[in-house]
């Protein structure tokens, strides 16, 4: 009788365990990017995909889906509050890309990185409408400011990248 042949693994960690992981690291840095901005009284909105996935959980916990990542609306004239208040919870700013971007100090990846888009002002070139204002946010049980639905939708359909049709 002849022995089964050894299957070496494919991965050398747990995909699922890492992909929990990646997830809980990009909602402590939505907690801390928040916190921050929230203790220093800089208003901001969470937007794109994180913000989707709020909205889509309040309504339908089922229907909830993950994003890679925490993009904010702000207003140009708060990005030196901004600064500050990041600065002391491990952020810093940099210009990568064409985009205002807070890395994270100990790991600046931009890939980490939490982009900003600036209120009242086109997010592309030939744009229909400009970015909303940071006006109309609803603060939901987490703390966080998340942009109101009617203005999440318009960015959505502004944008209208595959994406964004998704969400």
């Amino acid at each position: 009788m002849s022995t089964p042949a050894m299957i070496t693994p494919v991965f050398t960690y747990d995909p699922w365990e890492r992909y929990v992981m990646a997830m809980e690291e990009i909602d402590a840095r939505k907690k801390r990017i928040t916190a921050a901005f929230n203790s220093g009284q800089v208003p901001y909105d969470i937007i794109g995909g994180m913000a989707v996935a709020e909205w889509v959980a309040s309504k339908d916990p089922d229907g909830d889906r993950t994003t890679k990542d925490v993009d904010l609306l702000l207003n140009r004239s708060d990005l030196e509050a901004a600064k500050s208040a990041a600065a002391a919870t491990g952020f810093d700013y940099h210009f990568v890309n064409g985009i205002g971007i807070f890395l994270e100090r100990e790991n600046p990846s931009p890939k980490r990185g939490v982009p900003l888009i600036w209120a009242g002002e086109t997010v592309r070139p030939g744009d229909p409408l400009p970015a909303p204002q940071v006006t109309r946010s609803i603060v939901f049980p987490s703390g966080s400011r998340i942009i109101c639905l009617e203005d999440l939708i318009g960015m959505k359909l502004v944008a209208f990248r595959r994406h964004d049709q998704t969400h």
